[in-house]
């Protein structure tokens, strides 16, 4: 049996040391957070979702439990499904599916609570709040204020690198700037943990997915890769929302 244990033990770690020779990666950071079935939408909102057309959506769209009536997209602007509690959704297009939409709010809840859970941090108050002009590693990043983005940010990473940032306060992306990937850094392993209400800025660029405790509001022309996650409202005008 000895004999047979250590067999299997140097087989293991010859397959350790033929995939570190052949550069095979690791995720860098933290786990990545588990959306459940909040992942499989673009929009998801407990209260609804504004918008000035015309908006471009990629991805699914909900709200839970404010009437369809409340989702003011129309279905040319969704590519995807428009998921609605009742018969007042966008037609013709909407489904009525109040179950579905009640699993999806409660794991997005779930995976908010998740994000902002205490975990070793990577950095703690990153330029006091002020993250323009950074290059950001994988990793936790925490503040206990609000964030601002007034210069473009950067995400450096590997395909399978996770970031998670926690922010009490708000959110706020500043007009015309970007939040960029380099390296094979990806949107959907990016979460952004907001405590107040998220701001994309007019004809801002935009990654990750948000969690956030209020609303989120996109300004005229603003973009995301990522995903709207809202237990209150989304605002929308003439945005693209693309989910990953």
């Amino acid at each position: 049996m000895r004999i047979a244990l250590m067999a299997i033990s140097g087989f293991v770690l010859s397959l350790a040391i033929q995939a570190n020779q052949l550069g095979v990666a690791y995720a860098a950071g933290p786990p990545p957070v588990n959306l459940g079935s909040a992942g499989g939408f673009a929009i998801l909102s407990k209260t609804g979702v504004t918008n000035v057309s015309a908006s471009a959506i990629t991805g699914d769209v909900g709200a839970s439990p404010i009437t369809g009536a409340a989702i003011l997209l129309t279905c040319s602007e969704v590519v995807g499904t428009i998921y609605s509690v009742d018969a007042a959704g966008p037609m013709p297009c909407r489904i009525t599916n109040a179950t579905k939409l009640s699993t999806a709010v409660s794991d997005m809840q779930t995976a908010y609570t998740d994000a902002a859970a205490a975990r070793p941090n990577t950095v703690t108050e990153l330029g006091a709040g002020n993250i323009g002009g950074r290059i950001l590693a994988p990793g936790v990043y925490k503040w206990s204020s609000n964030v601002t983005i007034p210069a473009d940010v950067t995400f450096s990473g590997r395909a399978q690198d996770v970031w998670i940032l926690q922010i009490a306060g708000d959110l706020q992306l500043a007009n015309a700037r970007k939040v960029l990937l380099r390296g094979g850094a990806q949107p959907r392993n990016i979460y952004w943990q907001v405590g107040g209400q998220a701001t994309l800025g007019t004809t801002s660029q935009f990654n990750g997915t948000i969690l956030s405790e209020t609303s989120i509001a996109m300004n005229t022309g603003a973009t995301i890769n990522g995903r709207l996650l809202a237990q209150t409202a989304v605002t929308l005008q003439q945005n693209v929302v693309k989910r990953p």
